[in-house]
């Protein structure tokens, strides 16, 4: 097997949990506390508002006519191709006082400045009622995701394991949702699905290290739970490396060259991945120990057969 880091000597991660503990936790208050504060910036998705099509007679370039929106008041519209490089889609939120036509009228008319054979296509009204149904049935999707996958974890591995991986899913969760909220970043559905992702790419994460402790406590003639999650953690840190860094690699491509409507979705990636590498080891892992994992807790339970009590027929 490659490996990026080979070492001999073990790397004594648990000498940090402490601190990482302590971090951990002062992050998590304040993402609770930016979310009970600030709120989620919710986007369109979740808002209501009104969905513009237009037509132009020659691919449309976006770069050009998101500036010409924003100076006309519209820097919030959310503006992608749709269909064909020459139809775009723009969204925008409710404005006061202003119906879906008079929103159009004034949209075409400020992308009439820049090309007069833009031409509408349609105007459709998201009411916020569509918006709630999307924000609760996200928030269920999330919370389904965690009750499967304690259920999950549970039966495979043994219930401190499994307390510590359900756990670090919440803990990657919580602070991505409050970075998004202290930085004010519009969430939409596909920092939803960004967030779902991160929940099955930090399990599989936790779930690779679990598998290498869980194997060593039971191979390992060695009574120190601390050993064995250090030892563990070194010889799972290679193929850690590899994984973490080569999505890193694709989501910095995304972010940097994808275009403004994925930057949220490549960001949350991103945090979540950095902050799921990191809970696997001092969050999973550290919390599994505080829960008095032990190699006595580890090994397979013994099944005595019937009769085995019994002295043996001559």
């Amino acid at each position: 097997m490659f490996e990026i880091i080979k070492t001999e000597r073990t790397i004594h991660f648990m000498k940090m949990a402490k601190p990482a503990f302590i971090l951990s936790i002062l992050l998590v208050l304040l993402s609770i506390s930016s979310i009970a504060i600030k709120g989620i910036n919710w986007g369109l998705d979740f808002t209501g508002g009104t969905v513009i099509e237009v037509g132009y007679d020659k691919p449309a370039d976006l770069e050009v006519i998101r500036p010409l929106l924003a100076a006309e008041g519209f820097s919030d519209a959310v503006i992608q191709h749709f269909g064909s490089s020459r139809d775009v889609l723009i969204r925008i939120a409710p404005r006061e006082g202003l119906d879906s036509e008079h929103l159009g009228s004034q949209m075409l008319a400020a992308l009439q400045g820049y090309d007069k054979n833009v031409e509408m296509r349609r105007i459709e009204f998201v009411g916020p009622n569509v918006g709630d149904e999307l924000t609760e049935q996200g928030g269920l999707a999330l919370i389904t995701a965690l009750i499967c996958i304690l259920l999950y974890v549970g039966v495979r591995f043994e219930w401190r394991l499994a307390s510590g991986a359900v756990l670090a899913l919440a803990h990657d969760v919580i602070i991505t949702l409050g970075i998004f909220s202290a930085l004010e970043i519009e969430f939409d559905l596909t920092i939803l699905a960004a967030l779902l992702t991160v929940i099955g790419y930090s399990l599989n994460d936790t779930i690779v290290v679990f598998d290498r402790i869980r194997e060593n406590f039971r191979r390992m003639r060695i009574d120190d739970s601390v050993e064995i999650m250090d030892v563990s953690l070194t010889q799972t840190l290679s193929r850690t490396l590899i994984t973490s860094g080569t999505t890193l690699m694709v989501l910095v491509s995304l972010f940097l060259k994808g275009g403004a409507l994925i930057h949220g979705f490549a960001l949350a990636l991103l945090i979540g991945i950095v902050v799921g590498t990191y809970s696997s080891i001092y969050v999973a892992s550290a919390l599994a120990l505080k829960l008095g994992v032990t190699r006595e807790t580890m090994l397979p339970p013994v099944i005595e057969k019937e009769g085995a009590d019994q002295d043996p027929m001559m």
